[in-house]
């Protein structure tokens, strides 16, 4: 399985409303519930008026588009990751997983999956910083 990293740094934040999302950002990944509206997107997409933000992410994403009847794919990843001390924020698509680590931990994480027999995709850990 390949995973590819992505060359941009990433923030968690907590919005006061919807109408504060970056919808036309290349990554918005969003999730409203009763409790709370919650963005992760590239550092530079940050709406004015977040309320929290927690910055120095960096993360990759599963290559190839994910069966739902596939189990266990970012059980394994997370496994991976623990077992190095490493803490994750997951999110799901309807294609793929993206697993994203604070910076410090970047390269940590993926030597680790690595060398547990996954393949890191064609850009090199030194392009991505």
């Amino acid at each position: 399985m390949t995973i590819n990293p992505l060359p941009y740094q990433f923030t968690v934040c907590k919005l006061e409303s919807a109408g504060d999302l970056p919808r036309d950002k290349e990554f918005c990944f969003t999730a409203k519930t009763d409790e709370e509206i919650s963005l992760l997107c590239k550092s530079s997409d940050i709406p004015d008026n977040t309320l929290i933000r927690d910055d120095g992410w960096k993360g990759f994403r599963i290559e190839g588009v994910l069966d739902f009847s596939l189990i266990g794919i970012l059980s394994k990843i997370s496994a991976i990751l623990a077992e190095n001390k490493i803490g994750i924020f997951a999110v799901s698509t309807y294609n793929t997983d993206y697993i994203f680590v604070k910076e410090e931990n970047f390269d940590k994480a993926l030597s680790a999956l690595e060398k547990e027999g996954y393949t890191i995709g064609s850009r090199s850990i030194t392009d991505i910083r």
